[in-house]
């Protein structure tokens, strides 16, 4: 029987290796540039700190762990927040404190021991923080298809989410295992192809694009102000980390909380030398996630084609990175429909595991309210004013999650004792 996946550990040919890694940099070249344009970053830059970080986290986890990095859209709105007070360099100050702060935490979990993780973070509650970023992303998934410039999108958009979702489909089923294995990337190219023939691709932007140029870098400044701002972001990035390093671990079948450690180090570093080229902070991308449950190809060494790419590209090639700029928003959100589905399933599937293990009676009362509350501000997207802060759909439920976790656990457990104890203490009845 042919194996249907390729493992963490497998080499494949170099030629197929680059497919498959470009196909993970077609997944994150959204979120890399998103986020940068949303908070006044460079776009191009940010793009080669995520290929940077990638590789400086490849070696940092000695390629044991299939994950790609780049900039988290919890940071928008503390850095947007601070740029009303604070320069860019300012800015890189706080990325650099975040970064020293996930650093700080790995230590702290290697000298310290991983197993408190299970308690904090059981299975249950992180596949529930899953879902709600899962659900976050569907939003401007079906955005990207069913929206244009602010109006509802005409047919021939929505025709073209279709073909490209459709061509992932049929590829992941009805090929071969190569072709199945950059299914993504087919739909990509196909849906291009339909979005040329439809008028829907805008050639501008690559016209005017040089094919070799330098990156826009810049250098921190120290501003005691923007880290208060900035660096308390951390703590969510770190939660935001050990969940996705959860679901990785049952995508590939392996427990990666034994080396959580190692995984935060290479991101906190990461975080830290994007801060001192003018970068975002880094964080493990859910949509690089989805890739890997859609094409069953977990190789690490996908990953460092992906990261080369990511470098060379923002960096130095400004040609390439405007002709996938270009692609237009029915296409990646097509694709996205499936990708971000995936990370959704995946969720579920460490759900009713982990809740099949034990009894879940008391375990739905926290996952229930955590999942409705976690969705549905980020539906209405609604946040929470703290001074200068506002608390996200994802922190709030993350801290709501693990608070009521906590504390119906400890009441449910401590019940459980002394009815134990109760029992033990009963007198036994007296013989007639």
């Amino acid at each position: 029987m042919t194996k249907r996946f390729i493992d963490v550990d497998e080499i494949l040919p170099k030629p197929q290796a680059a497919l498959l890694g470009m196909q993970h940099f077609l997944a994150m070249f959204g979120g890399t540039v998103l986020v940068p344009l949303l908070t006044g970053f460079s776009p191009s830059t940010s793009l080669m700190c995520s290929g940077i970080g990638t590789l400086i986290y490849l070696a940092i986890t000695r390629g044991k762990i299939p994950c790609y990095l780049g900039p988290s859209f919890a940071v928008v709105t503390p850095i947007v927040l601070a740029s009303a007070a604070c320069s860019t360099g300012d800015i890189l100050s706080g990325v650099i404190s975040i970064g020293a702060i996930i650093i700080a935490v790995s230590l702290l979990i290697k000298f310290v021991g991983y197993e408190w993780i299970y308690s904090v973070f059981p299975p249950y509650l992180v596949s529930t923080f899953i879902l709600v970023i899962a659900m976050g992303l569907s939003t401007e998934a079906v955005n990207m298809i069913f929206v244009s410039y602010g109006a509802p999108a005409p047919w021939q958009c929505l025709f073209v989410a279709f073909i490209s979702a459709a061509t992932i489909i049929l590829c992941s089923c009805f090929t071969e295992r190569f072709v199945s294995s950059i299914s993504i990337l087919c739909g990509v190219i196909v849906g291009y192809l339909a979005a040329v023939f439809f008028g829907l691709v805008d050639f501008s932007i690559v016209d005017e694009a040089a094919w070799l140029g330098l990156p826009s870098l810049a250098a921190p400044t120290f501003s005691t102000r923007a880290i208060v701002l900035i660096a308390p972001i951390a703590l969510l990035l770190v939660v935001d980390h050990v969940a996705h390093l959860f679901i990785v671990g049952e995508i590939v079948g392996r427990d990666y909380i034994r080396i959580v450690h190692r995984s935060l180090l290479g991101d906190g570093v990461a975080t830290a030398v994007s801060g001192f080229l003018g970068g975002l902070p880094t964080t493990t991308f859910a949509e690089n996630m989805g890739v890997m449950s859609v094409t069953k190809v977990y190789a690490t060494q996908v990953y460092w084609y992906a990261a080369a790419g990511a470098l060379v590209i923002g960096g130095f090639c400004p040609k390439i990175g405007s002709i996938i700029s270009s692609i237009p928003n029915p296409v990646i959100g097509g694709v996205s429909v499936l990708v971000f589905g995936f990370i959704v399933c995946n969720g579920l599937r460490t759900m009713v595991a982990s809740l099949r293990k034990e009894s879940s009676d008391w375990r739905m009362l926290v996952i229930a309210p955590t999942l409705i509350l976690g969705i549905g501000m980020s539906a209405a997207g609604v946040t929470i004013p703290v001074g200068d802060y506002a608390i996200n759909s994802l922190a709030f439920c993350m801290l709501f999650g693990v608070l009521l976790n906590l504390a119906v656990g400890k009441l449910i457990n401590s019940r459980e004792s002394t009815t134990s104890q109760n029992d033990q203490e009963k007198p036994l009845p007296e013989r007639s």
